[in-house]
């Protein structure tokens, strides 16, 4: 929960140097946040392939195990569509496009504001990734919180799946401790595939 609460308080830094104007124009310009996405991106790769336990998870990997991240993928987007029954504001694709986030909240939300800014306009593009970063970090904080009610109501894969992007790494302590060190392998497996799902997913509904 605390490095949620410190992302949401550099994005109200940023709101407030922004509508302050104490930053330098050529930083607000749209190139600058292309290439935090870019570097966004690199991180992502980085994290992944020098994880020491990666050749270990790539040559352990059995079939059945990949219908854990399908649940989550699936199960996402399904609540996603059917949530945007409910919201006349944004479109079916919206809100896919925010729930294909999966908790990874710095991407999703960069990604589309970047990517609605062509068809919804500046400001409204910047208010739906204003949403995903929220939507996100709620997900996040709701697994960690909710991980012990999960298991008992739900077993031993809820919290996992309710993690998201999530569990290769901050959600992984609580997941371990709560769902069991058996489950640890699973966990960070389902991390990586959510993880390299969000740059296909949030493009693909945003370009709908």
């Amino acid at each position: 929960m605390k490095g949620s609460l410190i992302i949401v308080g550099f994005f109200v830094l940023g709101c407030l140097l922004g509508w302050t104007k104490l930053l330098p124009s050529s930083l607000l310009e749209q190139n600058f946040t292309v290439y935090v996405l870019y570097f966004l991106m690199f991180q992502v790769g980085l994290s992944i392939g020098s994880d020491k336990k990666l050749k270990e998870i790539l040559s352990s990997i059995r079939p059945h195990l990949l219908l854990v991240p399908m649940a989550t993928i699936v199960g996402t987007l399904i609540a996603s569509a059917l949530v945007s029954l409910l919201i006349s504001r944004w479109s079916m694709y919206d809100c896919l496009a925010v729930g294909s986030g999966f908790a990874y909240y710095s991407l999703s939300s960069i990604l589309i504001t970047e990517l609605k800014e062509a068809s919804l306009g500046v400001q409204v593009a910047a208010e739906l990734g204003t949403i995903a970063l929220m939507a996100n970090i709620f997900r996040e904080i709701i697994a960690l919180l909710g991980a012990p009610l999960f298991v008992k109501y739900f077993g031993r894969l809820a919290p996992i799946c309710a993690g998201g992007a999530t569990t290769m790494d901050t959600t992984l302590p609580v997941i371990t401790r709560y769902c069991g060190k058996d489950m640890v392998f699973i966990s960070i497996f389902h991390g990586i595939l959510v993880d390299l799902s969000v740059p296909f997913f949030v493009p693909f509904f945003c370009s709908l």
